[in-house]
């Protein structure tokens, strides 16, 4: 099943979580095909979707101690961007998943079709499990959830990358403008990304609620299930903010 993307809005004044990327750090390599199928192994229906959804990938920059001047953290080695060229304005998760799967780094993608574009990312973690030993890379990562920021022109003026003092705090400031609801005051990103998926299913669950409520019939069934929605309304205000 492919996840669409999200639909074009109004234009702001700047990108949102598309950056000026530091010329040292440009990297313009395709990635073919084939080499992500070598490493990730996707199934035959995979590959199609590739096929009809991916005309190409390219490796656009490389965030890493050498190119921006900020040290690697274990958790952090270095910060991919991926280019993907679309041949539709949407893509199935499991094609992102499956890039990642195949670069054992964290990966930032930005997707581009009819001259705009949308950034798109999943927090990837090495795993707790996996304890390589000292100056060995990480051989096994954690995917999180796919999070994408609005289309957007392509021609939109971008900020420079926001100060860091090593990688991984620059891939965490860079992953939360991806996010749909802002960080709180000494929220770590993890919670952050829980308060975010729990949001997501509150907002499932009053979706549901108010089919229901437009499907019932009897009227002290429809004021159970709009006391129900205010609740769960005050709730889904509550994780917002």
């Amino acid at each position: 099943m492919t996840e669409l993307t999200c639909p074009p809005t109004p234009s702001p004044t700047t990108a949102r979580a598309l950056f000026a990327w530091p010329a040292k750090a440009t990297v313009l390599r395709p990635v073919a095909k084939a080499k992500i199928y070598a490493h990730a192994k996707p199934t035959p229906a995979l590959r199609k979707l590739f096929a009809q959804q991916v005309d190409s990938i390219t490796w656009a920059y490389k965030l890493a101690p050498e190119s921006i001047n900020l040290p690697a953290t274990p958790e952090v080695p270095e910060i991919e961007v991926f280019e993907i060229a679309l041949k539709r304005p949407d893509i199935s998760h499991a094609v992102l998943r499956c890039i990642d799967k195949a670069i054992p780094f964290p990966i930032l993608f930005v997707l581009r079709h009819g001259g705009r574009s949308q950034p798109i990312a999943a927090y990837k973690r090495p795993s707790e499990a996996a304890h390589p030993p000292p100056g060995h890379a990480v051989t096994q990562w954690v995917l999180g959830d796919y999070h994408a920021a609005p289309w957007q022109p392509d021609d939109l003026p971008r900020h420079g990358l926001p100060l860091a003092l090593d990688l991984q705090g620059l891939y965490e400031q860079l992953l939360r403008q991806h996010l749909a609801v802002p960080a709180r005051a000494g929220e770590t990103l993890r919670d952050q990304l829980d308060r975010l998926a729990h949001l997501q299913a509150k907002q499932v669950a009053a979706a549901r609620l108010e089919t229901q409520l437009a499907q019932e019939k009897q009227f002290n069934r429809k004021i159970e299930i709009n006391a129900q929605l205010r609740t769960m309304r005050s709730e889904l205000h509550a994780l917002a903010s």
